[in-house]
């Protein structure tokens, strides 16, 4: 179960904010990419071997580019920085196809778009689009300063830079976002978008919970997983319901790279719990689930987890593999 995948150039490599860059892609061949929809991202194959996703911020209905927009993150694990420093004009990478887990609840009356620093460029695409459909929304960019603003002056003017409000936080009291009254004010059976660093999010998703917004109308991606504790990590088994075989997981490695170890191709990207690309489904046992994909209701029934991060807290997980 492989993604398929696209050679593309870099076409163009601009400076978008301070540590911000964004790459213009285009076909090898010249010929017209993939279509996507708005929310969608890429895989992006690195010079330095990583594999990295990022979201297309690009109008969907352009098929002759894609845009993606990345942050130099000073935790940077090797994505981020290889593509500030090994990835330049002209160069040629390898891409997925685009695939879409963040896309528009097209038939809500209302969109409440709120985007935390890089975790504007899918929301762009989003605006790209319902402006061109004639949707209704709202998009609000949350940054530390407007230096730090990515795609700033895209922003100030596109077509609907009348539904966008900036809020730096170097900035006065009155500009900065008040997420509860920004839902309070909402349209009736808005749905919420949000993306960005960890504690924007689950500000904006605790609010939205405590105004009782029920989970379908909060939509989110996360593009970072939160630290975790690996201290008290043990090994664990798992078991090939299709053909018995048992693996073994030790203490200090993940079940994804036992997996494929053991020779079984299971699909990966982001490997941090947040994309959702390695979904396995559990036939039987307990995971310890890590992930910041599944919704917790899917957590609690234990029939699947993700294999790049997630663990057992039974001896043995048995994959419906």
């Amino acid at each position: 179960m492989s993604t398929a995948t696209v050679q593309v150039r870099v076409a163009h490599k601009r400076t978008e904010a301070e540590d911000i860059c964004s790459l213009e892609l285009v076909a090898l061949d010249g010929g017209a990419l993939p279509a996507f929809t708005a929310g969608a991202h890429i895989d992006v194959h690195l010079p330095n071997g990583l594999q990295r996703q990022y979201s297309l911020c690009n109008a969907p209905g352009e098929t002759q580019r894609y845009v993606i927009g990345v942050l130099r993150d000073a935790a940077s694990r090797g994505g981020s920085a290889a593509v500030h420093d090994l990835v330049n004009e002209g160069s040629v990478l390898t891409i997925s196809t685009p695939r879409n887990l963040f896309p528009l609840a097209e038939q809500a009356p209302h969109h409440l778009l709120l985007a935390g620093g890089i975790g504007i460029t899918p929301m762009l695409a989003m605006a790209e689009h319902l402006v061109a459909t004639g949707g209704a929304f709202t998009l609000h960019h949350c940054n530390r300063s407007r230096a730090r603003t990515a795609f700033i002056s895209r922003l100030t003017t596109a077509p609907f830079v009348g539904q966008v409000q900036h809020h730096f936080d170097d900035g006065d009291a009155a500009q900065k976002l008040d997420i509860a009254a920004t839902l309070q004010r909402a349209p009736a059976g808005t749905h919420l978008y949000v993306c960005g660093p960890q504690g924007f999010m689950d500000a904006v998703l605790s609010a939205g919970r405590a105004a009782g917004w029920p989970e379908e109308r909060l939509h989110r991606e996360y593009f970072g997983a939160a630290p975790v504790d690996h201290t008290n990590d043990g090994s664990f088994e798992l078991e090939i319901a299709s053909t018995g075989k048992v693996i073994k997981v030790l203490a200090d490695q993940t079940a994804l790279a036992a997996l494929h170890a053991a020779g079984l191709d299971i699909p990966m990207s982001c490997e941090q719990g947040v994309c959702g690309t390695c979904l396995t489904r559990v036939k039987a046992g307990t995971p310890d689930h890590r992930d910041q994909y599944l919704l917790p209701e899917e957590q609690a029934a234990n029939d699947q987890f993700l294999p790049c991060c997630s663990r057992a807290s039974s001896a043995r997980l048995v994959l419906d593999l």
